[in-house]
């Protein structure tokens, strides 16, 4: 089964241009973490990983300055999870003048 996720995940990569890819929230693509948890830890660890990206890689995370640490987090939409800057995507911070 982890060949088939990371066959398919190969197949989107081919198939679909990336210029028609929706913008990702994180600093790696779903796609390549998806791929890369899949290769590394097996197939359980990459459909949880897939499962995760697809519940929070989404509208609704709320990107704000910690007044503690004055770093730039994001709140992903699940309201729990907190993701430090390195981890969110250029292309998000830039839209948002951080």
């Amino acid at each position: 089964m982890k060949h088939v996720l990371l066959l398919v995940i190969r197949l989107y990569w081919q198939i679909i241009p990336v210029y028609k890819r929706n913008t990702c929230l994180f600093s790696v693509s779903c796609s390549h973490h998806v791929f890369n948890t899949t290769a590394k830890k097996g197939f359980k660890a990459g459909l949880t990983a897939f499962w995760f990206r697809f519940k929070n890689c989404r509208r609704g995370s709320v990107l704000f300055i910690n007044p503690v640490t004055k770093q730039i987090q994001m709140v992903l939409p699940n309201g729990i999870t907190v993701i430090e800057r390195e981890d969110i995507s250029k292309y998000l911070l830039s839209k948002q003048n951080f």
